[in-house]
């Protein structure tokens, strides 16, 4: 009784705190609505309805966030460091622990990537309005597992390279090499989705569980600091759906061309 007690408290501020963040986007909207448009607003009892389901529900989604997903990513990055978890009781912990032996932290940080991406909303979103426009030629499956694998791979990298400690730049320019080479060869019209499936990653699900999860890595490996090795995760997130999604597009073009010579 006395947690929720304490729990109420804090749900209304945070409540607070999503209305004062989404009232400015409902007065952008409202503004050109009725001042530059001059339209008036369809349905405005459902308007309304819809706002405040965006409120309260992203008021419940940040309290989860802080009192359950961010303790267990730190938790959980804790736990997959801890030496009695490396070693073995009877084994001599060595000076310096060679990366090899935090892969369970790298398939954790994969699998983590992976289903809070196929989570997101905002990429949901994304795929929905890219198979209503492409006229069902862009699968809203394909693209969110495209996006969700690109992820994976990333932040299982991005633990890697916490766990080794080598500098965050190398990565991202060679990541972004390998972007710039396959925006040349793949197919035009997924060039400015795959950009942008980068971006909707980093948004509601993803980037407090990643943060937190980098953040805890960083806190436990010896020699890390959370503030130099800590964050970069989100990086990671972001460059490599841009890779994969190119190549799901180069790959279903090739299957194509396949089945077309097939059909001749």
């Amino acid at each position: 009784m006395t947690e929720l007690n304490g729990i109420i408290p804090h749900f209304f501020s945070t409540l607070l705190m999503t209305v004062r963040d989404v009232v400015p986007i409902a007065v952008i909207i409202f503004g050109f609505q009725l001042v530059v448009l001059r339209r008036p607003v369809t349905n405005w009892p459902r308007v309304a309805l819809g706002f405040i389901y965006v409120v309260v529900g992203l008021s419940f989604f940040l309290l989860g966030l802080e009192l359950a997903l961010f303790p267990l990513g730190e938790s959980m990055a804790a736990q997959l460091t801890a030496m009695d978890f490396l070693f073995d009781s009877g084994e001599g912990i060595p000076d310096v622990i060679p990366w090899t032996q935090y892969y369970w932290v790298y398939i954790f940080a994969a699998a983590i990537g992976f289903s809070t991406t196929i989570a997101e909303p905002s990429l949901i979103a994304v795929a929905i309005k890219a198979n209503q426009v492409s006229g069902d030629t862009i699968s809203v499956n394909g693209l969110r597992i495209a996006v969700a694998i690109g992820v994976a791979v990333g932040i299982g990298l991005g633990s890697y390279r916490i766990v080794a400690g080598d500098p965050l730049h190398y990565y991202i320019l060679a990541g972004y090499c390998v972007v710039v080479v396959q925006t040349y060869f793949a197919p035009k019209m997924i060039v400015p989705l795959a950009y942008d499936s980068g971006g909707v990653t980093t948004s509601t699900v993803t980037v407090p569980i990643v943060t937190a999860l980098g953040l805890g890595l960083a806190s436990t490996v010896p020699g890390r600091n959370p503030m130099l090795d800590g964050f970069g995760l989100i990086a990671f997130a972001s460059l490599f759906p841009m890779i994969t999604v190119m190549a799901y597009a180069q790959l279903s073009a090739r299957q194509a061309k396949r089945r077309e010579g097939n059909a001749i």
